[in-house]
Formats: structure tokens, sequence, C-alpha cells
């Protein structure tokens, strides 16, 4: 401070404040983990300031009341170490002192005491629910009053918000209402799925609360499944779904949900994983004898791959739905240019993972198929005529021209940048802590279905309380894979000297001068009549050889074996969690 002249009372420092009270043993030292940092930096560092979001520490109280004095307890701890200003809901003092009786539990869920199995939690949420706007007490009945209501309405609820408590003494009423236990499962629990995916088709709710949702039918499927395998009849089976992200494709984050939720509606899943080739993704379909393959996919590059896997299929004389969905589909690409090559069954484009069992439901069902396939290509009919009948949005150049009209660039007044060093370059441990202030979050909220841009996202007043919460619970895995060094991030690169040989062609030569490879690249050919060149990286490399190009590869190794250990556990969310995280690791990493 004294070298450059800042005063150190104009510096602030603003620690992250995160929820408590979550029912996740990770979160539960946030609360103390905040207030030893505050007295560190007031320790450590004369003068400093030490700000905070309060409102965060009571995130998981949102809607009650209670919260306020969460934040008075919190506040008074942490301004006792230190804190010496923050942002939080205004009325909390106040209304402490009309809370008192409550400040024992809070205290002990905000410092982590008496905390084993999340006892302080519990006991917090006991108390929370005594108290109503103001300081009057709750009725207890009236949060329970769905209670009443008749078993298919309870389960519906249950699924709807995600609530695991009474859902194995409402399965078994329902299993003992039904003629069969498989009716319990392909009519209430069915229907309150159906719900879930009206819901979220209609924007009102969202994909984590889906993934619960999930957690809570696996978890009645489960209580079912004894009393079904124990009347099976030898080889029956409600099917088998191959998923596998094709060939170019690396992620995998949609097709884990899907096949979550198709899981716990009690269909196998054979999961290919990524990067699969077409000629396994058949070879395993007949070996396992599948009744649906579906293929999700992420980037463009994995369309094409699709259009293949479908005419395989055709040539193949295959005889099972083809499933295809993932954010670069879309219905038109599927009617267009999947479904006119696979005629021997269906192709069906699925928009979300809600859709997933009810369409899977359909295209298994013998009374059901028929009539849901007929409307599918009558609809893929219509939607290819309509496209067709759309006037072309430009004209295409030759290559010849595209050529003529490209970048054209000075090079012999440029001098390309030199790298520190030329060859193989590898990162065997990269610290993820240093990837930590680039990470993109809006990606992440998109893989959950959650549309908005970070960190505006937070103020949507449709989105914005589910997206806190999601960005709560990955911060909160971050800190554990760090902590825990659970994952490692690894990543090879490599500079060499390279020259433009050819309109699109670059070659890389060795450190003795031979050429070593070319990469051809492709150009833009769209007749623009705004007279911008067309493009291609090619244009972008010095012809006189005295330019560079470079290369890498990044992965986070572990990622796939930690999330393995949840789903172990039947914790689908958390297994997805740490997907998505790494996902945002090796891309900030990239």
């Amino acid at each position: 401070m004294n070298e450059v002249g800042f005063p150190s009372e104009d510096i602030i420092f603003d620690p992250n404040i995160f929820a408590v009270a979550t029912d996740i043993e990770e979160h539960s030292n946030y609360g103390v983990d905040f207030i030893n940092a505050t007295k560190w930096i007031t320790d450590n560092l004369p003068n400093a300031m030490v700000s905070g979001g309060v409102s965060n520490v009571s995130f998981s109280f949102r809607g009650n009341p209670i919260r306020e004095a969460i934040h008075a307890v919190f506040l008074y701890h942490a301004i006792n170490n230190g804190m010496t200003r923050a942002s939080s809901i205004l009325p909390c003092l106040s209304f402490m002192m009309r809370l008192s009786q409550a400040r024992d539990a809070i205290e002990y869920v905000i410092l982590n005491r008496n905390n084993d199995n999340n006892e302080a939690t519990e006991k917090l949420l006991e108390v929370a629910e005594h108290y109503q706007s103001g300081d009057k007490k709750k009725d207890a009945t009236a949060d329970l009053a769905w209670r009443e209501l008749p078993v298919e309405k309870r389960i519906e609820h249950a699924l709807v918000k995600g609530v695991t408590t009474y859902i194995n003494e409402d399965t078994e009423e329902a299993r003992l209402k039904y003629p069969r236990p498989l009716d319990a499962i392909e009519g209430p629990l069915m229907d309150g799925m159906n719900v879930v995916g009206d819901l979220f088709e209609a924007g009102k709710m969202f994909l984590p609360q889906v993934v619960k949702s999930a957690r809570v039918m696996k978890q009645a499927v489960a209580w079912l499944n004894p009393y079904i395998e124990a009347e099976k009849v030898a080889g029956e089976t409600k099917g088998r779904v191959l998923m596998a992200t094709v060939k170019g494709d690396v992620h995998d984050i949609g097709k884990n949900i899907v096949g979550v939720v198709l899981g716990c509606n009690g269909y196998e899943i054979i999961d290919l994983c990524v990067m699969v080739l077409s000629e396994k993704i058949l070879q395993v379909a007949k070996d396992e004898k599948v009744d649906i393959i579906g293929l999700p996919g992420l980037i463009t590059p994995s369309l094409d791959e699709m259009v293949y896997v479908a005419k395989q299929m055709q040539e193949q004389n295959f005889h099972l739905p083809l499933l295809i969905g993932g954010t670069t589909t879309s219905k038109a690409h599927t009617a267009v240019k999947i479904e006119p090559n696979y005629q021997n069954d269906v192709v069906v484009y699925v928009a979300d993972a809600s859709r997933a069992v009810g369409v899977a439901t359909t295209l298994l069902s013998k009374d059901k198929k028929a009539d849901f396939v007929a409307d599918i290509r009558a609809e893929y009919t219509e939607v290819r005529e309509r496209l067709a009948n759309r006037k072309p949005k430009g004209t295409k150049l030759s290559y010849e021209q595209s050529i003529a009209e490209g970048f054209k660039y000075d090079w012999d007044n440029y001098a390309p940048p030199v790298p520190n060093s030329t060859g193989q370059i590898i990162f065997d441990d990269y610290p993820l802590e240093n990837l930590l202030p680039y990470i993109d979050w809006t990606p992440f909220f998109i893989s959950w279905g959650l549309v908005g841009k970070y960190p505006k996202i937070f103020d949507d007043e449709v989105v914005g309380a589910e997206a806190q919460d999601l960005f709560t619970n990955a911060n909160a895995m971050i800190d554990k894979l760090i902590k825990e060094k659970l994952v490692t991030a690894k990543a090879v690169l490599r500079f060499e000297k390279a020259k433009r040989t050819a309109a699109d062609t670059v070659t890389v030569y060795d450190d003795h001068g031979n050429a070593a490879h070319q990469f051809e690249h492709l150009r833009q050919q769209s007749d623009k009549v705004t007279d911008k060149p067309k493009y291609s990286l090619a244009d972008f490399i010095s012809p006189n050889g005295n330019d560079y190009l470079g290369g890498f590869t990044v992965s986070i190794f572990g990622a796939e074996e930690f999330a393995n250990e949840y789903k172990a556990k039947g914790d689908d969310y958390n297994a997805i969690m740490v997907q998505a995280v790494c996902d945002r690791f090796a891309e900030t990493f990239a």
C-alpha cells in the first residue's frame, strides 16, 4: 500500500456468503467460513473493510419471515469479528427481538454447532414452521393440507414439489389401491410426471426442479420394484433405451438428465457415453436388443452424424424408434434432414427431458403407437413443405469467387508474435483456483434449462430464485472438488511454425523445417450484400513462412468417476452437478 500510495482504509473485501441449512453437508460451515475469513482480514489487514451479501445466508428459507432473524444472528457474529458493511433485509434487528426464542436454533446453524447429521438444520426447520407473516403462529395444518387429498393428488404434489418425505407411504397406498404394482407407476406416478412436464413446458418449472421430481419418482419406483419383480413374467421389461452422444460431440449433460428421468420411470438405460461411432451404436443396439435409440446433440457437427446414423439404421434394416434431442437439434432439422433417411420405424424430435417418458411410453404401447407415428409423420411432412416454400436467404458464390473476395492483408509489413517456446507443453495439474475468475456461467444455466445471462439471471422474475439456488449448489460443489482434490485439470498444447501454402491450406513445420501436417479450412460462400470479405481461418496465417500455429487439448480428470459415486448413491442431481461444473472448468481452461 505504501509503495503505490493507496490508502488501506479504501480497500473493501467482499468474501462470498453462501446459503446454510440446505440439507447438504458441505454447506453447513458456510456461515462460520465467512465469519472466520472476516476475522482473519481484520487481524491481518489493518484498516481494510469487509462487506458481504447477507441475504444469501438465509436463501434456504426464502418466503419465510424467519430469514430476517437469521440475518440478525449472522450480523451479530460477523460484526463482532470485523464486518463493516452489508446488504440485507433491513427489518432484521427489530424482527429478531420478536423472535428471540428462535435465536438458539439459528445460532446453532450459523455457527455449525450440534449439527451432526444436520440435526441443527432440522431443528431450525421446525422452528421456522411456527411463524408466518409478522410474528403470528403458523397454522401447522395448512402446510399439510395436501395430505388430506386423494392418494393420486398427494403423489402429484410430491412430484411437483420434489418432496420425498411421504412418498413411500403414499406409493404403498397406491400399490394396494391398484390391481398391479405396475399400475401405480403407469397411473398416478406417470400422471404426476406429466403434470411436471406440462409445468416445465409452460415455464413454471425448471430443469433442476425436474431432476428433483425425478428423484421422488426414483424413490417411488424403488419402493414398488420388489413387488413388480415378484410378479414379473420371465423376460418382461418396460423397455431398454440406448443413449449415446454421437461422434464429434463430447457433451453429455443433457443425455444424462434424460437418462435419469427415463431410468426413474422404469426404463433400463444403456449409456454409451460420448463420441460414439455409428458402428458401435448400432452393434450394441443389436446385441442388447434395445427397444429405442436416443441420440442427443449439443454442437453442430453432431447433426450430420445423426443423419448418418439414421441412414445406417435404414440400410441395416432396423425396426425401432429413433429419438433426437439436444440444444442444436430442432423439429425442423429432424423433419428435413433425419426423418426422410429412416422410414422403417419413426424418428421423433423430443424437445426436453420432461417429455422423454411420455414419448417412450407411447412408442412402446401397442395401442397408442400407430396413431402417434401417423401424427408425427403428418406433422413432419407439413414442416418440410413449409420450409420448401420459403425463399432462399441468398445465393451462394462459387468457390473461386469466394477466394477472389477473401480477406486481404499486407503481410510484408506484418511481424507475427513469437511464442515463448515451440514444441509441446504439458500441464499435468493446473490449479483449478486459477480458473474460477474466468468461468462463463451463462452456459451453465442453459445446460439446466434456465435461460438468461449471468449475473442478470438472478433478477429474473421467473427463473431468478431457481438460478440462485442452482448457483449456490454449484459453488458448493466447486469448493468440494477443490478442497478435496477430487478432479484434476490437465492440458497439452503445442506451437509450431506455420505458413499459408494455398487459399485455404495452412502447413505446419517441425523444428527441422520439414512439412509435418496440413490443415484444410472452409471458406464463406454467401453472397453478402455488404461486400464484406468471404473469410477462411487460413486468411489469418502469413504466407511468408514466419508465422506460428498453436493447438491444444484440455480435460478434467476424475469428473466421471466422482459423478458415478453420486449415481451409485442414487443422487442424480449431484451427479449431474459434478458434470456441469467440470464442463465449465474445461471450457474455462480452454
